[in-house]
């Protein structure tokens, strides 16, 4: 029996179903179940809301989730080895998990979460920041989640809250803080996963905002800031030439120095400059 419920500790259950974490799938399993269980409240409370969950492997996190009250959680896992082990979680905690076999990236998860959602999910190494930018960037704002409360490599969640002058500041920050309060909750060491990774780990959540904090058109201020920052040691009148035959008059006009670099620009002043562009005949 583990600590948060009736169900045989993580160790366990990894060895009953030969559960070894593989590095193609940027598994790195937390066994911890009473880690998994503060990462699950730092997500707030869940009696009421659906829980996205991505890559839940053995199930620690997903019964993190379930035994801290979440009303509903769909676990999407890629991996069919993890099957058996999250079916037997389903059955500790009836009608309250669904699980698909599925790749995150191929699937409408909405179709199967009823709102209000919290997305809660260690995420897979290989594919978590490119799910990120995905749930930062729907076609429409607010967006179907509520939070986010992600795991991520340290340097990563260091890059989503990243302030100008920082040299983890870019894109990600730009786009996360454009429509969300995001903070750093929680940090891990490597030892808290199976196997331990290089790196050390923390806990990010990311609050969606009603509004995005300064009017832009997210397309056009996507496209503006990789610019700005593909070229980031170039002066923003060489790194932005390509979008406008008077890009310095527009970055007068928003604020900027043509002369200034990508990672000196706050959100206002790239949010400013995208609507310089989006004026363009």
């Amino acid at each position: 029996m583990s600590g948060i419920d009736a169900l045989p500790p993580l160790r366990e259950v990894i060895a009953t179903h030969d559960l070894s974490a593989r590095k193609s799938l940027g598994q790195n399993f937390l066994l911890d179940l009473n880690l998994t269980a503060k990462i699950a409240r730092v997500a707030g409370d869940m009696t009421g809301s659906d829980v996205l969950e991505v890559g839940p492997g053995p199930g620690g996190l997903t019964r993190g989730l379930l035994a801290e009250g979440a009303r509903r959680v769909l676990a999407i896992e890629k991996d069919t080895r993890c099957l058996a082990a999250l079916s037997e979680i389903a059955q500790a905690y009836p009608g309250r998990l669904e699980v698909i076999n599925a790749d995150a990236l191929d699937l409408d998860a909405t179709q199967h979460l009823t709102a209000p959602i919290k997305v809660v999910a260690n995420l897979p190494y290989n594919v978590g920041t490119e799910l990120l930018i995905r749930w930062l960037t729907p076609p429409s704002w607010p967006p179907f989640w509520q939070s986010l409360t992600l795991m991520f490599q340290r340097e990563v969640a260091e890059r989503i809250v990243a302030q100008p002058g920082s040299k983890a500041y870019g894109r990600l920050a730009v786009l996360a803080q454009w429509r969300t309060e995001a903070k750093i909750a929680l940090s891990l060491p490597p030892e808290a996963f199976t196997p331990p990774p290089k790196v050390s780990s923390a806990v990010v959540h990311l609050t969606a905002l009603p509004q995005p904090r300064f009017e832009a058109d997210q397309k056009v201020l996507e496209h503006v800031v990789a610019k700005a920052f593909n070229q980031r040691r170039k002066m923003l009148r060489a790194a932005l030439k390509g979008l406008a035959p008077d890009i310095e008059d527009r970055l007068i006009a928003a604020g900027i120095k043509p002369t200034d670099r990508a990672e000196t620009v706050g959100l206002e002043q790239f949010c400013a400059l995208a609507r310089e562009v989006a004026a363009l005949p």
